[in-house]
């Protein structure tokens, strides 16, 4: 767990918040005011993945980011289980906890399905979604089927496979504090002058050792074994969320979730959505490209909230 007051040389200068609705201190950021967008990060990150975009989007938004179970300046509690629907019990207590309302879900990474997992339990809460890179699972038909065709091509899934098979994924991922590097290169990022000592110190903080990586280590068995339940959203839930405007950001060179099996599954569950692939960029596109997915965002917000 990262301390609370860190702020990685200045790059994430945002005062702490601790909630303990979800049953164990969870830490977000919450800056500015007005309507809220709530920031969900993924595999192995956390609320610094938005720095830019909460600096981008406090002056006219309430930004919340959490920090999932498990990652950044969330405790680990050795006595939970790290899987999907484990994420969204916590995020539903806090967003309940925070009083949330007419909420703008911008997800990355595993962030996508819980986010999904919480508009299904409580589509009424949610405004409009943005996925960057991050799947929105919501009771398609097809998405078993494109699950296994993403996990057949990726590099990140096949590793995760072959490490649960010969034993050495909870090894492996344990030592993230020193493996960050090549765990977040795995999955893709296409520009390297993100690489700093900093950059790296606020990516590995959070995974002293193989104890602080249940987080992540949990994720990854939850694939392996199957344990991940997607959500099962009602009639009701669907339709309402397939009335919302939404956008999709995705890096065309992404290779952990490829665009051709996730973009088809966001046109499904929101029709009324527009999807705009970025080329050159890989699956972490809030490093890769702030400034486009910044403004991307912030354009989609103004003209959504005139209409």
């Amino acid at each position: 767990m990262i301390a609370a007051h860190e702020t990685f040389d200045g790059t994430f200068p945002y005062r702490p918040h601790v909630s303990t609705a979800p049953g164990f201190p969870m830490h977000y950021v919450d800056e500015g005011a007005g309507p809220v967008v709530l920031c969900l990060h993924g595999e192995p990150t956390w609320g610094y993945l938005f720095r830019d975009l909460i600096r981008r989007l406090a002056p006219t938004h309430r930004v919340v980011v959490p920090d999932h179970m498990g990652f950044g300046k969330s405790a680990t509690p050795a006595d939970r289980s790290y899987w999907l629907q484990d994420h969204v019990d916590n995020l539903e207590a806090l967003v309940l906890d925070l009083g949330l309302r007419e909420v703008t879900l911008v997800m990355h990474d595993f962030g996508g399905p819980v986010g999904m997992g919480l508009a299904a339990r409580h589509p009424g809460l949610i405004a409009r979604v943005v996925s960057v890179n991050g799947p929105t699972p919501f009771g398609q038909p097809g998405l078993g089927a494109a699950l296994a065709a993403n996990a057949a091509e990726s590099p990140w899934f096949g590793w995760i496979a072959r490490a649960h098979a010969d034993g050495s994924l909870g090894a492996v991922l344990g030592e993230l504090g020193y493996t960050i590097l090549s765990t977040l290169k795995l999955n893709g990022f296409q520009n390297n002058a993100l690489i700093t000592d900093t950059w790296l110190a606020a990516y590995g903080a959070a995974f002293p050792s193989r104890a602080e990586a249940a987080g992540a280590i949990g994720w990854a068995e939850g694939f392996a074994t199957g344990a991940h339940a997607f959500a099962a959203p009602s009639a009701e839930a669907r339709a309402a969320l397939a009335a919302l405007p939404a956008l999709a950001l995705w890096g065309a060179d992404d290779r952990t979730l490829a665009a051709r099996y996730f973009l088809p599954l966001f046109a499904e569950a929101f029709p009324r959505g527009r999807a705009v692939e970025l080329p050159g960029v890989g699956h972490y596109s809030p490093e890769d490209a702030p400034d486009v997915v910044g403004e991307l965002v912030q354009r989609f917000l103004t003209e959504t909230a005139a209409a």
